[in-house]
């Protein structure tokens, strides 16, 4: 029990600390100095990862239910 507690304020203090340091970095932004444009082949990139990305994970999660209905997945018991 002891162990949760110690680790669960652990997290705690490296999630607050991650917080604090985003919103410092998010606050300090100034917009003069940022750019905000992409070119046409930055944009086709990002949605080709997104929709590969998205494609990709759906067939794995397919697969893994697939793999689990078929019995694949079962221990063998003939050993």
């Amino acid at each position: 029990m002891k162990g949760f507690f110690v680790l669960s304020v652990a997290l705690g203090v490296f999630l607050a600390v991650s917080v604090w340091f985003g919103i410092r970095a998010w606050t300090g932004l100034d917009a003069s100095d940022v750019q905000f444009t992409m070119s046409r082949h930055g944009w086709l990139a990002l949605f080709l990862g997104v929709i590969l990305t998205g494609a990709l994970g759906a067939g794995l999660m397919g697969l893994v239910f697939h793999s689990s209905r078929s019995g694949h997945d079962d221990m063998d018991q003939g050993a």
